[in-house]
């Protein structure tokens, strides 16, 4: 009797087992063999930044802790993929190789050269759809052109139906779908993932405490959205005292969940509560990321150009000193410094308040969005291309769809409004613990009397504003005038 067929399973940003085509379809088929390729050198400038390699590394360790549970295991390389694969073709005797396509242009085209040159040498390859709902090629306007505007991406979709379907389960996956010997693997810590310590200080220890990578506490985490954030997702959403928003984004980016997992689970609630129109704003953000990946596909320099080339005139400010302390929370204005603060030691920040710190980079002190991509890149345990490029550009009123450079948010009244009772900004910038509500956004208009109350000293315990937010405003202004 012939032996099973067995296929190599080439995990990427999909570190999970239900709803994993590729694995669902290997499994189908006969024998799997799951490998994960940490390749940094072809992803180039856009390699894992060091928040993003520590859930990483947790999430794998997850993941093969889940398929020996099944009687498999997770293969670990470091060497060029196409290499590599071919080396586990010759080792296991597979005579297909299936992945989940990545939409990053770089790897996408990566990815489709290895495929061709995998079908030329008669080797099964397949890609499957699995990071975004649908195919950014197959959503066009009634021209067949790219969509540039979020609102009618949204329609346009709504009306074809954007049902992705039911997800997969997990596959069983047992003795029978084992290949006859295991190759060797690298040891998870040989790749090196976990960040050294920074300043003399354990930068994971933040992340630890934040975040439990892997499939089981994404599932977690969706199962708390539904019982807890959906239904006042409307309202609270903006409101970073609150746990009001989902989470997800690196679940989602790590592919510990599937976009079609989340669509799914909130559909089927609101049916279950009669709550569509709850539902919808939560829905619209999920198609948000779509619409990111949507523009990162049809302009793929957008990561490093202006997607508006009017802004390629733009007199930005080349200020180290300035982005260093926008960097770590020194900036005077305690609703940035909360922001910066969280993203330092957790990996993550509220979406109200990146709109905020974006603001305040490229508005207040006029430096390039592409300095806050790079450190939101290094620092976001979700640092995803598609939707990190799209918010800076958005940020800064270069981008598709974006905030008009002229609104420019005033970090006080924001602070005002969605930190109403200051305890977003105690908990991030305990040195302003003390101070009366009244006074906590805008510290260095407290008099005198209450300052030393709370124990504050502008420019000791806590720093005097970097700028004035109204001068830069009218800076800001003058030099889009001068490229509108």
């Amino acid at each position: 009797m012939p032996e099973a067929p067995t296929t190599l399973v080439w995990f990427k940003h999909d570190l999970r087992l239900a709803d994993h085509p590729a694995l669902h379809a290997a499994a189908e088929r006969g024998a799997v063999v799951p490998v994960f390729l940490w390749t940094p050198d072809e992803e180039g400038r856009w390699a894992p930044g060091g928040a993003h390699r520590w859930w990483l590394h947790h999430s794998l360790q997850s993941l093969d802790a889940d398929l020996r549970d099944r009687g498999s295991r997770l293969l670990l390389r470091r060497e060029p993929s196409e290499a590599a694969l071919r080396d586990l073709l010759d080792a296991t005797g597979a005579d297909a190789v299936y992945w989940n396509r990545r939409y990053e242009p770089k790897l996408l085209a990566r990815d489709e050269a290895i495929l061709q040159s995998l079908r030329s040498d008669g080797i099964e390859a397949n890609a499957f759809e699995s990071q975004i709902l649908h195919d950014p090629d197959d959503v066009q306007t009634t021209s067949g052109g790219s969509y540039h505007v979020y609102t009618p991406f949204w329609k346009k979709l709504m009306k074809r139906g954007l049902d992705p379907g039911p997800p997969l389960p997990a596959p069983a996956l047992g003795p029978e779908h084992a290949p006859a010997d295991w190759p060797d693997s690298l040891a998870l810590d040989d790749l090196a993932l976990l960040p050294a310590a920074r300043d003399g200080v354990d930068w994971a220890e933040g992340l630890r405490d934040a975040w439990t990578p892997g499939e089981a506490a994404a599932h977690e985490r969706l199962q708390y959205t539904l019982d807890h954030v959906i239904a006042p997702y409307e309202t609270d959403r903006d409101r970073p005292d609150r746990d009001g928003t989902s989470r997800l984004s690196p679940r989602l980016h790590h592919g510990e969940l599937s976009p079609r997992q989340v669509w799914a689970a909130v559909s089927d609630w609101a049916d279950a509560n009669d709550a569509h129109d709850a539902a919808e704003p939560f829905l619209q953000e999920l198609v948000w990321r779509e619409f990111s990946y949507h523009m990162l596909h049809h302009y793929p320099n957008t990561p490093t150009e202006n997607y508006k080339d009017k802004f390629d005139g733009f007199g930005w400010e080349d200020n180290p000193g300035w982005l260093a302390r926008w960097q770590r929370g020194q900036t005077g204005y305690p609703i940035v410094d909360a922001g910066m603060r969280q993203l330092y030691e957790t990996g993550w920040m509220h979406n109200r308040v990146r709109m905020i710190v974006g603001s305040f980079l490229t508005k207040d002190l006029m430096i390039g969005w592409w300095h806050g991509a790079d450190w939101f890149w290094d620092t976001l345990v979700d640092g995803n291309l598609a939707s990190n490029t799209m918010g800076w550009q958005w940020s800064a009123g270069s981008g598709a769809d974006a905030q008009p450079f002229f609104r420019i948010f005033n970090p006080v009244s924001q602070g005002e409004r969605h930190d109403p009772n200051g305890d977003y900004v105690r908990r991030w910038v305990p040195e302003l613990a003390d101070l009366p509500t009244e006074h906590l956004h805008a510290p260095w208009n407290a008099p005198d009397r209450v300052l030393r109350k709370a124990g504050i000293t502008l420019g000791e315990t806590y720093p005097a504003p970097i700028v004035d937010h109204s001068e830069m405003r009218d800076v800001a202004l003058a030099a889009y005038d001068a490229v509108r």
